[in-house]
């Protein structure tokens, strides 16, 4: 059966002056199928949105107000490094072996992980980038100055010094600061689609290679953060109000291709939630969908997940250990001794024989006795 797991990242309040690591936060990793439960976490971590990267080997965590990242193993489950850098990291993604990373200034820093090589732009955006998001050849750049860069990939790694570091383009629709963005997997210039949501209250549906704005959406409440359906088939939104908007692109009522009603230069207004959280948990400030599509992730500001590092299934924790586990021959051994001692009592020359039974007790006590010796025996001291 094929497993997959999420990774969630907390921040919090600095615990003293001098650091601004809280206690209680961290990373988690879970297991989302085939059952869901806690796997491993990381400490002595404390992020926003929009800064953890994960690959198949290690974790990267940009720290809330710094300009640092903690690379952790997931191998190990430990801390392997503390990568300074020369501005406040504001946002964080990965492409293939590059760590790309948006400053408080609106620079964009390219950290190659396997040569430590640094790439830095000039400061195309004139505030904080607040949102990355890259395909195989592109990345893509939100700030606080209600811009969205495209910039080629290939040429912002090009070992020429001499090269000039500049978007490709620039997107400029948007009326304030830009929360997230979200690209289609694919290189195909005629469906390079992305998605771009402001607190202007709506979001934007580009063709990032062309440049062309293919359609607004407009929504009632800010746009928090977005996700793309793994065949770009629809785009999920979580706004400020605590909502959460599915919005097929190609469904029935189809935004983009042949079958889209009225003109693409007109606004949508999507008014009908998908679901609404409670109120106590917050508005959404992460959303992430499953690779088949079907279970659909939101993070929140005040809620907590309730499954705990020990909520494995009994099946998989004994399929897990070596041998059998303490607790499952103890409950094995106990349910034996409590079982129904009458219940093979027979009809005629069977009778219940008093002896036979009280030397099976004695038996019975006497394994448990040893049997108690041996598990405070192998218990660390």
């Amino acid at each position: 059966m094929l497993s997959e797991s999420f990774f969630a990242s907390t921040g919090g309040p600095p615990i003293s002056s001098r650091t601004e690591i809280a206690k209680d936060v961290g990373i988690y990793s879970y297991q989302l199928h085939p059952t869901l439960s806690a796997k491993a976490t990381f400490k002595k971590s404390s992020a926003s949105v929009n800064c953890l990267a994960v690959n198949e080997s290690h974790i990267f965590v940009a720290q809330k107000d710094k300009a640092h990242v903690h690379v952790y193993s997931r191998t190990r489950g430990n801390q392997e490094a503390l990568i300074p850098f020369s501005e406040k990291i504001t946002s964080l993604a990965l492409v293939q072996d590059v760590l790309l990373l948006g400053t408080a200034q609106g620079r964009l820093i390219l950290w190659e992980i396997c040569t430590g090589r640094q790439v830095t732009t000039p400061p195309c955006h004139v505030q904080a980038i607040t949102c990355i998001a890259a395909s195989p050849y592109h990345v893509l750049t939100g700030s606080d100055d209600s811009n969205i860069h495209v910039w080629s990939l290939p040429h912002l790694l090009d070992l020429d010094v001499r090269a000039d570091h500049e978007p490709d383009r620039s997107f400029s629709n948007h009326r304030a600061a830009i929360t997230s963005v979200a690209v289609a997997k694919g290189t195909n210039p005629e469906t390079a689609v992305c998605i771009s949501s402001s607190k202007d209250k709506t979001c934007v549906i580009w063709n990032y290679q062309t440049g062309e704005a293919l359609r607004t959406l407009l929504f009632p409440s800010v746009p928090l953060c977005l996700c793309l359906d793994p065949c770009t088939r629809a785009v999920f939104v979580a706004t400020e109000d605590n909502s959460v908007f599915a919005v097929e692109i190609f469904g029935d009522n189809a935004l983009l291709g042949p079958r889209s009603e009225g003109l693409l230069s007109t606004a949508v207004q999507v008014t009908t939630p998908l679901g609404v959280a409670e109120a106590d948990d917050g508005p959404a400030s992460c959303i992430a969908v499953s690779f088949d599509g079907t279970t659909l992730l939101t993070g929140h500001t005040k809620a907590q997940l309730e499954t705990s590092l020990s909520d494995e299934a009994r099946l998989t924790r004994v399929l897990n250990s070596r041998g059998f586990p303490a607790n499952v021959l103890e409950d094995a051994l106990i349910s034996l001794q409590h079982s129904d001692s009458g219940s093979s009592a027979g009809q005629g020359a069977n009778e219940p024989n008093e002896e036979l039974w009280h030397i099976i007790n004695e038996q019975r006590a006497l394994q448990q006795l040893t049997f108690q010796k041996y598990v405070e025996a192998k218990a660390p001291q």
